[in-house]
């Protein structure tokens, strides 16, 4: 098992903090275990209720019955089963003397998050529990986690065969089972078919007109379909940076397949010599890299965009923070250099460094605060935001 201690901490200090915490993820990527480490380290009475067993339904089956007498840390696995707990968590939040904290773990869906937001406002954070990263597994399995992506039962599978038989069977049961359960009633053959087809555009800037041609719908249609899998968090939307500069600027979202395992797979991908052979190799590659550079980082997702325009200039990632803005420009090359791209970036948008991530061993200055990144040094010559 891959201790997770930077997830394991925060959890620790929102839960001293608020009422309610909500931990958010993909199904099978470890909110369970993460809490059962939590329930271990916290030094108090705990309580574990599992929403998918008949045993811990049928106990909460008068849930303000069953919740109000207890102390310490409750814990409410898949809550997003039993919505009528979220009026019973705001009354016992709002209790003058707190005996009890609240964890509940969901797979994020929209109903989820209303629910809790609309029941729980002022009582409630949130924290998304997301893939593995470097810092977990460490920098010598970089290509390991590359090709099998960041959920725990993938990355620890004894080979690569394994590893891509678990990613096929998650992606069935996933559109077959997960998503029904969340009151999703799109049919399963619809969504790998789209699943699929975002994974053939991983990285780019979405185009709902071309998907809305293939699917012979509407755009707002397949527009709903990306955010239904951008809220179950196995697609993730990065924004555009739009700044007042006299410019034509992308304005809609990059794409991206939230792990590279899942998305090898739709590509129909098991080793790292059959993704290194595929046209999506490089936007595979960059779209781990941003992965990585942000949990370094510790960046929030509000902190991180992408920035481009019609006439060809580009910024992989932009990361702002306060007064901040750092570039970083993802190449996978053993030459890196600054690009006009990157120049334009770094004059037009005031970048107080600008940093070109790459494929080779070593990492050096190209300019005055424009540093070239090896990708196998991320860890030691990236420092965290604070």
């Amino acid at each position: 098992m891959i201790r997770r201690k930077s997830h394991v901490d925060r959890l620790m200090d929102l839960l001293d903090r608020y009422p309610v915490v909500g931990l958010l993820g993909a199904r099978q990527i470890g909110k369970t275990t993460l809490a059962k480490e939590v329930l271990a380290r916290r030094d108090e009475e705990s309580h574990f209720f599992d929403l998918e067993s008949p045993r811990d339904l049928g106990r909460l089956r008068e849930p303000e019955l069953a919740l109000e007498r207890l102390e310490g840390l409750v814990v409410l696995d898949e809550v997003q089963r039993m919505p009528e707990l979220f009026p019973v968590l705001r009354v016992l939040a709002d209790r003058p003397a707190r005996r009890a904290r609240f964890l509940i773990l969901g797979s994020a869906s929209p109903d989820l998050v209303r629910q809790s937001s609309e029941s729980l406002a002022g009582r409630i954070i949130y924290h998304d529990l997301t893939p593995l990263d470097l810092e977990e597994v460490g920098m010598h399995d970089f290509d390991r986690l590359w090709i099998r992506g960041g959920f725990p039962l993938s990355f620890l599978a004894e080979s690569d065969a394994r590893s891509a038989e678990w990613r096929r069977a998650f992606i069935q049961a996933f559109l077959e089972r997960d998503l029904p359960q969340l009151g999703i009633r799109i049919g399963a053959v619809t969504l790998r078919r789209f699943w699929t087809m975002l994974a053939h555009c991983h990285g780019q800037a979405w185009n709902s007109s071309r998907f809305a041609s293939s699917f012979g719908v509407a755009d707002t249609t397949v527009r709903r379909y990306l955010d239904l899998l951008t809220s179950t968090l196995v697609v993730r939307q990065c924004g555009p940076w739009l700044e007042n500069v006299g410019k034509r600027q992308v304005r809609s979202p990059k794409v991206y397949l939230a792990d590279t395992g899942l998305l090898h797979t739709l590509l129909g991908l098991e080793t790292k010599e059959e993704v290194e052979c595929h046209p999506q190799l490089g936007a595979s590659w960059e779209g781990f890299l941003i992965q990585q550079i942000t949990a370094r980082l510790g960046a929030r997702s509000d902190q991180c965009h992408f920035w481009a325009t019609h006439a060809g200039a580009e910024l992989d990632l932009l990361v702002i923070a306060g007064n901040r803005r750092l570039g970083f420009e993802i190449k996978r090359t053993v030459s890196p250099r600054i690009s006009r791209s990157l120049r334009s970036a770094i004059g037009t948008l005031g970048l107080e460094r600008a940093f070109v991530v790459h494929g080779g061993s070593e990492t050096f200055p190209l300019a005055h605060n424009v540093e070239a990144v090896a990708a196998s040094r991320l860890l030691l010559d990236l420092a965290p935001l604070s």
